[in-house]
């Protein structure tokens, strides 16, 4: 099932403005459950949070910045 280009829209705005907080929220919380790494390591696991939400998320965000495909030209 494709999603339109407004829906694909409506859930990227979704998704920063409500799932990627929760998601740092749950990142931090469950990497201070850990003792505290050196420096590096502990950058480094950040970095690779950082990068893992946008792997599953990146067909979602492609195109909506551009104008809408479905709607009428303009005159």
């Amino acid at each position: 099932m494709k999603l339109s280009w407004k829906a694909r829209r409506r859930w990227a705005l979704f998704a920063l403005v409500v799932a990627l907080p929760l998601y740092i929220v749950v990142a931090v919380n469950v990497i201070d459950l850990f003792e505290r790494p050196p420096f590096l390591l502990e950058l480094l696991i950040y970095v690779g949070l950082g990068i893992l939400w946008a792997l599953p998320l990146k067909r979602l965000f492609r195109g909506i910045s551009q104008p809408d495909p479905d709607a009428p030209p303009e005159h």
